[in-house]
């Protein structure tokens, strides 16, 4: 069984990759293990610590489900399974992280993303996934 980590950050770039994935899903006979993972970054430290840990992993939570609501209402609609996970902290470090962690054959992702900063052909932190990742990167435009 193939097992795919896609990063989602709900972005149109990141729906093309579901749809992409949704699309070629049913290629592989021995099927395909779906891992959906948001990452969010870290609030500043002084913010945090005024806020406290609880809330500050609530507003993490809160926002990852919401960059992957979309994601997860289409591969429901498709009847694709998968698993859903939220990350915090540098995208590209835990994206690499958690393919390994899970054991995934193939990361894919969207070739940018919401980010504010971004290289002029290849968003940044797609760049850092490919220089970090222990298994292929797929990136879908």
């Amino acid at each position: 069984m193939l097992k795919m980590l896609v990063a989602v950050d709900g972005s149109e770039h990141s729906t093309r990759t579901v749809s992409h994935v949704i699309k070629e899903v049913n290629r592989y006979k021995d099927g395909v293990e779906i891992h959906l993972l948001n990452v969010q970054r870290p609030l500043p430290a002084y913010a945090a610590s005024r806020v406290g840990h609880d809330k500050v992993q609530d507003y993490h939570r809160e926002q990852g489900l919401q960059a992957l609501a979309e994601a997860r209402k289409r591969l429901d609609a498709a009847k694709v399974k998968y698993h859903y996970h939220i990350g915090v902290g540098d995208e590209a470090e835990v994206i690499a992280r958690y393919a390994k962690e899970k054991g995934c054959d193939q990361i894919l992702m969207g070739t940018r993303g919401l980010g504010s900063v971004s290289n002029l052909l290849l968003g940044s932190v797609a760049t850092k996934v490919i220089h970090l990742s222990p298994v292929p990167v797929l990136l879908v435009k």
